[in-house]
C-alpha cells in the first residue's frame, strides 16, 4: 500500500470548515480510516472559513499531530465557494475529493467515488446522492428536491442531488473551474462546462449530532438568483448578443410597429398625441435599443477577454503522437544517410 506521507499525494480531499470545533476530531480520524482500506495516498486539505469557536486552533494541532493534514485558515468568513477555491488552489493529487465538515457525509463512503474514477476513464467526476437524507422533510428536503428538479431542467444537467458535498473529481476538470459568491451549489454544472463527464452514485447520509447547520430556508431565493446567472452563464457567456439582443428584439419589435400604426394614423388626420399607446411603443423601442447596446457591449467585452488569452474559448484531449513544426523542418532539413 501506498505511504499516505507522500510527499505528492495521488488524492487531495478538501473540507471546508465553518464552527465545527467538536465534528473535527472524530472527522480526521473517520477520514484516516477510511483512506487507509484503499491503495492511494492521500492528504487532507482542511479550510477554516473564519471560524469564531475555536475550529481554526483545533485544526492547527490536527495539523501538527498528522503530517497528511493541512490547515488552511482564511482571515474572515467568506463563504463555502471561497473555502472550497482555496482549498482547490491547493490541491497536489491527480483525484480531488470534497466533504462537509459536520460529519452528515460519510468519508467511509471516499473509496466508492474513488474506485469509479479508477475503474471507469468515461467518467470525470462522480457526484453522491444522498438517497436516504437524514433531514426534516419540511425545511431541508422538500426544498432540495424542487431545487434539484429547477437546475437540472434548467442547466440540462439531470442530477438527483445537487446539495451533496461529497464529490470526486479528476485534478483538470477542477483546474478548469473557478468559484466565487454562492457557485458551490453548481460546481456538476460547472464541471460540465468544463467538458466533466458526470456520474451519481448513492452514498449514506446521517442526521447531525453536534453544532449548528448553517442552512436554512432563506437559501432558496438565492438560489434561484444564482441559477440565473448560471443559466446565462453556462449558454451566452461567449456570445452575450444573442441574449441581450434577442430580448432587445423582442422589445423593440412591437414598439416599431406601434409606432408605424400610429404614423399612418396620424398621416390620415388623426390626434395620437395624447394616446397611451404612443408612450408604449417610444418605451418598447427605447428598452430594445438599450438591450441590443448591452449585448454589443458584452460583445466587446468578451473579444477583449479571449483575446487578451484570459480566458481559453475551448478544453480538448489529444491522442496519438504529435510533431511539432519545428520537428517536421529539422527532419527535412537533416542530410539523409545516402
Amino acid at each position: 500500500m501506498t505511504s499516505v506521507h507522500d510527499s505528492k499525494p495521488e488524492v487531495s480531499i478538501v473540507v471546508p470548515v465553518y464552527n465545527e470545533f467538536d465534528n473535527l476530531p472524530d472527522l480526521v480520524a473517520r477520514i484516516d480510516e477510511a483512506m487507509r482500506q484503499q491503495p492511494l495516498s492521500y492528504e487532507l486539505i482542511a479550510v477554516d472559513d473564519g471560524s469564531t469557536d475555536g475550529s481554526a486552533r483545533r485544526l492547527k494541532e490536527l495539523a501538527e499531530q498528522h503530517p497528511w493534514v493541512r490547515a488552511v485558515c482564511l482571515v474572515r468568513n467568506y463563504g463555502q465557494s471561497s473555502a472550497l477555491q482555496a482549498g482547490f488552489d491547493r490541491v497536489r493529487g491527480r483525484y480531488v475529493v470534497t466533504l462537509d465538515a459536520d460529519l452528515q457525509n460519510e468519508p467511509g463512503d471516499i473509496p466508492l467515488l474513488l474506485e469509479r474514477l479508477e475503474n471507469d476513464p468515461d467518467v470525470d467526476m462522480v457526484s453522491g446522492w444522498r438517497k436516504n437524507r437524514q433531514d426534516k422533510a419540511l425545511s431541508r428536503r422538500l426544498p432540495s428536491v424542487l431545487a434539484n428538479r429547477l437546475i437540472s431542467s434548467s442547466t440540462n444537467v439531470k442530477l438527483h442531488d445537487y446539495g451533496c458535498a461529497l464529490k470526486a473529481y479528476r485534478r483538470e476538470i477542477i483546474d478548469r473551474i473557478r468559484l466565487y459568491g454562492e457557485l458551490h451549489r453548481f460546481i456538476p454544472s460547472l464541471a460540465r462546462d468544463a467538458g466533466a463527464r458526470i456520474a451519481e452514485v448513492p452514498v449514506r447520509h446521517h442526521a447531525r449530532t453536534r453544532g449548528v447547520s448553517k442552512y436554512g430556508i432563506d437559501r432558496t431565493f438565492r438560489v434561484i438568483l444564482d441559477l440565473i446567472f448560471i443559466v446565462f452563464f453556462m449558454r451566452f457567456r461567449q456570445r452575450p448578443l444573442h441574449a441581450f439582443g434577442g430580448l432587445g428584439l423582442w422589445l423593440a419589435t412591437p414598439g416599431i410597429l406601434i409606432l408605424l400604426w400610429l404614423l399612418g394614423e396620424k398621416i390620415m388626420g388623426e390626434a395620437i398625441g395624447g394616446r397611451p399607446l404612443l408612450m408604449a411603443g417610444v418605451m418598447l423601442v427605447l428598452m430594445g435599443m438599450q438591450f441590443i447596446a448591452a449585448g454589443l457591449i458584452g460583445e466587446l467585452l468578451t473579444r477583449i477577454y479571449y483575446e487578451s488569452g484570459s480566458g481559453l474559448q475551448y478544453y480538448a484531449k489529444e491522442y496519438g503522437a504529435v510533431e511539432t513544426m519545428s520537428e517536421s523542418k529539422a527532419t527535412e532539413a537533416a542530410p539523409s544517410a545516402s
